[in-house]
């Protein structure tokens, strides 16, 4: 397999993803692999990804899944098992397109989901850690309401002119994400379950003022893994850590990346 270049194209056949690489490869470091939002892309994830690699020494991979950015597009609607759909079908096959050898799966909303049904469910001893930046877990009313205020600003607002910036079908990206939230028979989604098979250590991010999800999110996590789960909460902080609070999230990103890869040691040997 050719090393990957810094921006590109993935062909996993039936879908094409855009990437980019930031520091070193699989061959010569670990690879952290960020999992965007709901609404997210490379490009949305801004300088964090090279703020990433530039404060850990580690390789990081960003991407868009099928649907956003300038990946290909997907048809509407989205099945409601979208999320599972991602994890244990597109993420294996990403992972072996890019050569991935170990590191650690960093997924913030929809991208944190993802990330847990795959450790849940997957034995990958590759997988050395989970960092989930505003995870969810379950379905909340107090999310629902968010994203429901969000179809408002979508269809009324400038909310769609703001994102079709960032994604080459704008539609696709909003109405799939969106649509399924909002479908009545999303409110059963549960991905608890997985949380109990997660055999490697986990760092929670989340704002105090998440207006997504509630700290039943962190108190399911605790209550369900057997593996360490490590809580940080952000004061005056929503949604996005890593935009709202970046030092702060990168500052706790390396440390549990330092103890969950033993990059100390390995620099020793």
């Amino acid at each position: 397999m050719s090393p990957l270049t810094d921006t590109g194209m993935l062909d996993l056949g039936d879908q094409q993803l855009e990437y980019r690489w930031i520091g070193p490869r699989p061959t010569d470091a670990p690879t952290c692999v960020l999992l965007h939002e709901g609404l997210g892309c490379v490009g949305l994830w801004g300088d964090f990804p090279d703020r990433l690699a530039a404060v850990t020494g580690l390789g990081v991979l960003a991407y868009s899944r099928a649907g956003y950015g300038g990946s290909s597009t997907i048809p509407l609607p989205r099945p409601l098992d979208y999320m599972e759909s991602e994890a244990l079908d597109v993420l294996p096959r990403l992972l072996q397109a890019i050569g991935f050898q170990r590191g650690l799966l960093i997924g913030h909303s929809d991208g944190a989901s993802i990330a847990t049904i795959y450790a849940g469910n997957v034995e990958d001893h590759r997988i050395q850690g989970l960092v989930l930046i505003a995870p969810h877990f379950l379905v909340e009313d107090s999310g629902l309401e968010a994203i429901a205020r969000a179809k408002d600003a979508y269809d009324n607002g400038d909310l769609r002119a703001r994102l079709g910036r960032w994604h080459k079908d704008v539609d696709a990206a909003f109405r799939g994400w969106n649509g399924a939230w909002l479908d009545p028979a999303f409110r059963k989604w549960d991905i608890t379950d997985a949380l109990g098979y997660v055999r490697v250590p986990i760092a929670i991010l989340q704002g105090v003022d998440d207006q997504y999800g509630t700290k039943r999110q962190l108190e399911v996590a605790e209550e369900e893994c057997y593996c360490p789960v490590e809580v940080t909460m952000m004061e005056g902080v929503q949604h996005t850590p890593h935009r709202e609070a970046t030092e702060e999230t990168l500052r706790v990103i390396a440390d549990f990346a330092n103890r969950a890869l033993e990059i100390g040691h390995d620099q020793q040997r």
